[in-house]
């Protein structure tokens, strides 16, 4: 069986439900960078292969160092995400390999499932469920459907389920209370079929680029839509300038990876924090307008 994404709509009285890519490329509206352009990024020196997390395998640039994080805060969680082996692909939910891993610079080594879900927001929606998850802030976790309804894990926790009938969408008691971690998976796998970049992106705060922490997110909600997670950050102690790294998930539902820098191969995979319009990313071109927090 294929699992899509899908999206009840109740906004516009629309009684139906259809499917909707959550993060489709569309090469007339955004640069594509080709397999030649993103095989001059290879070779950065930035690269400790021994480290297993975020934090130990990318070195910043001379003269940057990385910005202090509270232990048990969100960026802390992210730039220690454990990471798969230097030269390890990035795998679609099916088991098939991504093309052009030249994109990319690592692997999160995090499971995503068997089914077409886990992709641009739905990666993102993820890593924030699992940090509140693990400092076990379960009231904290929720996320709200395209229709603007609320799924709220708290109510999963008591064993109530949501169902989805036409533009309707409500709870009920289905199950015994449970905080186990496969029933918050299916929770999450719930959350992904209904929610995606146009829910996300109303749920997140607008921030200035001068106020950039981990875990911020770049996000253009829509159909298609598609949004890019901060997880590492340095800074200059003399310029003050910053420079962070980007992951991703994207379409078809795969695991989520830390890009490479397609403009500047002598600074990739780090991102200057520039106030410019633009930021380029492999697959997706950004505004510093669409920068977010939760």
């Amino acid at each position: 069986m294929v699992y899509r994404k899908h999206v009840t709509l109740g906004l516009l009285l629309v009684c139906f439900s259809f499917i909707v890519p959550g993060c489709r490329y569309s090469v007339s509206q955004k640069k594509v960078q080709t397999e030649a352009q993103a095989n001059e990024n290879l070779g950065t020196s930035f690269m400790n292969p021994n480290g297993p997390t975020i934090f130990s395998r990318f070195e910043t640039p001379k003269g940057f160092e990385k910005v202090a994080v509270d232990s048990s805060s969100f960026g802390y969680f992210l730039r220690n995400l454990p990471l798969k082996e230097p030269d390890a692909p990035v795998l679609y939910y099916n088991g098939e390999v991504k093309p052009n891993s030249a994109i990319y610079e690592a692997v999160v080594a995090l499971p995503i499932g068997k089914k077409d879900l886990h992709q641009c927001a739905d990666a993102i929606i993820r890593l924030r469920a699992d940090y509140l998850y693990q400092e076990k802030k379960y009231d904290s976790i929720h996320f709200n459907f395209t229709n603007g309804f609320n799924a709220a894990y708290a109510e999963w926790r008591k064993g109530k389920r949501i169902v989805v009938n036409g533009n309707r969408v409500f709870w009920k008691q289905k199950a015994r209370p449970s905080d186990r971690p496969e029933d918050f998976w299916n929770y999450l796998e719930m959350v992904f079929s209904y929610a995606g970049t146009a829910s996300l992106e109303k749920e997140l705060v607008s921030i200035s680029p001068y106020e950039l922490q981990i875990g911020d997110v770049f996000i253009q909600g829509g159909f298609p839509g598609h949004a890019v997670i901060v997880v590492d950050l340095a800074s200059h102690p003399n310029t003050g300038e910053k420079i962070f790294l980007l992951a991703q998930s994207y379409m078809p539902a795969q695991e989520i990876q830390v890009l490479t820098n397609p403009n500047d191969d002598t600074l990739s995979p780090w991102y200057r924090a520039e106030t410019a319009d633009q930021v380029t990313t492999p697959e997706w071109i950004f505004e510093w307008r669409d920068l977010k927090r939760f």
